[in-house]
């Protein structure tokens, strides 16, 4: 049996852009996540709108069956930014090695630059990784 991955075809090419954009919630906040004590966006909240910025980025350039997982994020969070205002996650696919993709990650906020850094992907078949899971628990 041939390996799909060898065989499929995966149109990522570096340059692909992703953006999205949230208003900041109190569920996001240092407070609720128990980093902090006061009620201003979590790093982990914006990592997470890192990881799922670049994620949405190439979903559809994969075959069905096929995802990204993120691996590493190497980030600075520059500024706080309070509840309510809106936040814009911007990223750049700067590197295609194989299934390892990497992406330059950059976000704003009303104000301006909150955060920037690298953030590491790898291509799965969902259902490989997930039985390979299952086996090894």
């Amino acid at each position: 049996m041939q390996n799909i991955y060898n065989t499929m075809k995966i149109n990522l090419i570096v340059g692909i852009i992703g953006s999205k954009e949230i208003i900041v919630k109190s569920l996001d906040t240092a407070a609720r996540y128990g980093f902090g004590l006061i009620e201003v966006f979590a790093t982990p909240a914006m990592i997470g709108l890192m990881e799922s910025t670049a994620q949405q980025s190439v979903q559809s350039f994969l075959p069905e069956g096929f995802i990204t997982l993120g691996t590493e994020v190497n980030i600075k969070h520059l500024k706080a930014t309070l509840p309510g205002m809106k936040v814009k996650c911007e990223t750049k696919l700067i590197s295609v090695e194989g299934k390892k993709l990497i992406f330059e990650v950059n976000v704003w906020d009303e104000i301006g630059h909150i955060g920037s850094g690298l953030h590491t992907r790898f291509i799965v078949d969902v259902h490989k990784f997930m039985e390979k899971l299952k086996k090894a628990n």
